[in-house]
Parts: C-alpha cells; sequence; structure tokens
C-alpha cells in the first residue's frame, strides 16, 4: 500500500505541473509583447548611452568634454553641432534618427513620457531644469504650474508627445534660449517637477503661461486668461 501510495502522489503531482506548464504556456501565447520603447539620449539622461553619444561626437570632433555618460550643456552643445551639419532637426535630442547617424544601432518602436504612466527619472530631471530655469523666484504652487504646463501640453495634440520634445520644441520656453535650462535644478525644484508629475495641476489644464509685465508678443494676449500664480498668468486657446 505504502508503495502505491507514493506513486499514486507522484503521479498527481506530476499530472498537475504538466497542466500548471500547458496553462501557463498557454497563457503566454495570449499576452501581448510588451511595446518597445525608443531610448532617446537627451538633458539629463546618464548612463552608457550617453556615453556611447559622447564618444561617437569626441571622435567626430564635436565634443570635448569628458566621456562620462552625464548629459550636460557640452553634450548638449555638440549634440547640436552635430545635428545642424548632418541636415538633423538641431534640438540637443538623441533618438533613434540622430544616434543612427552617429552610428549608434538601437532598436525601434515606440516612445512616450512612460509605459502606463510610470515617468521615467530622466523626465523628472527634464521636468525640474525647465522649471529651475523658468520659475525659480516663483512661489512653489507656481513652480509646479509650469511643471503641469509642460505636461498639458504633452498631453494636447497641439504639442509634441515627449516631455523632451516640448521642452526643446524651438522658442517654446525662454529658459533654453538663454540657457538657464541649463542650470542645476533646485530640490525644491526636483519637488515641484514631482508634484506635477503626480498629478496636481494648479493652472486647472493651462498650455500657455508669460509674465504680463514683460510679455512683448501680441498673441499671447489672445489667450483666454484662467489663473494667475505670483507673476505668471496661465491660459488655454
Amino acid at each position: 500500500m505504502g508503495k502505491k501510495w507514493r506513486w499514486a502522489a507522484w503521479s498527481g503531482m506530476l499530472f498537475l505541473c504538466l497542466c500548471l506548464t500547458g496553462y501557463g504556456i498557454q497563457k503566454m501565447a495570449f499576452l501581448p509583447e510588451a511595446l518597445p520603447t525608443v531610448e532617446l539620449v537627451t538633458w539629463g539622461s546618464r548612463g552608457s548611452l550617453v556615453r556611447d553619444t559622447q564618444q561617437r561626437l569626441q571622435e567626430l570632433g564635436y565634443y570635448t568634454g569628458s566621456v562620462d555618460g552625464i548629459f550636460g550643456s557640452r553634450t548638449y552643445d555638440a549634440l547640436v553641432a552635430f545635428q545642424r551639419d548632418n541636415g538633423l532637426t538641431p534640438d540637443g535630442i538623441a533618438g533613434v534618427v540622430t544616434l543612427n547617424a552617429l552610428g549608434i544601432e538601437i532598436g525601434s518602436g515606440t516612445s512616450a513620457v512612460g509605459q502606463e504612466g510610470a515617468f521615467l527619472e530622466d523626465d523628472i530631471f527634464l521636468l525640474a531644469s525647465i522649471i529651475h530655469g523658468e520659475a525659480r523666484g516663483e512661489p512653489y504652487e507656481g513652480q509646479v504650474a509650469v511643471g503641469a504646463v509642460v505636461l498639458n501640453r504633452v498631453a494636447s495634440e497641439q504639442f509634441p508627445n515627449s516631455i523632451a520634445d516640448v521642452i526643446f520644441q524651438r522658442g517654446a520656453f525662454d529658459a533654453v534660449v538663454d540657457r538657464q535650462f541649463f542650470l542645476t535644478p533646485s530640490e525644491t525644484a526636483l519637488q515641484a517637477a514631482q508634484d506635477a508629475l503626480n498629478g496636481w495641476d494648479p493652472t486647472n489644464g493651462a498650455i500657455y503661461y508669460w509674465n504680463p509685465e514683460t510679455a512683448t508678443s501680441r498673441w499671447i494676449w489672445t489667450i483666454p486668461i484662467t489663473t494667475r500664480i505670483g507673476r505668471h498668468v496661465f491660459g488655454a486657446n
């Protein structure tokens, strides 16, 4: 009886394992493939892909800084110069096209601010940098508001669909033009970026902001003002 019982027990366990394995394989067959992502190299990025980009730019005579894997102002300037010389959009963002032009092969696919709402650390740094450059003298709510405007643009069909592309859109932010963007963001700006990414929008959906005391564009005054925070007014068309 003991041998028969043990044999029956082992047979049952084997059958159960085979059933579970078959179920797992069947389930995997019906799971959608993970969406491939396109890595991009831009301000605040760190890692081996940045290092490879710096190395290639250095070999081509564009980059003279340290190959340290940290995307800073020297890397940005070198990348823009390379893009301009090679007929690429000189936005300081190395996506698939620019990386391939540099001879750096990566996969292709879809790219956004994050899968299922999970924003990358690079996005936090980018957002904090534009907040610091544009609004470091503003009250905390006003700093979060600037971050919210960037995210509202990402969500809007009127603007590019990533934080990096919105920030580096030509002429979109004075802080990029006058290089205030390239200052190291403060802890306050980093926290404001995180709060904006977590969903706090003091502007209630605004996609524009400006300082009414210094704004010279006639067009910007055609935007209905919906909110005023600190020295900035916010609105959407």
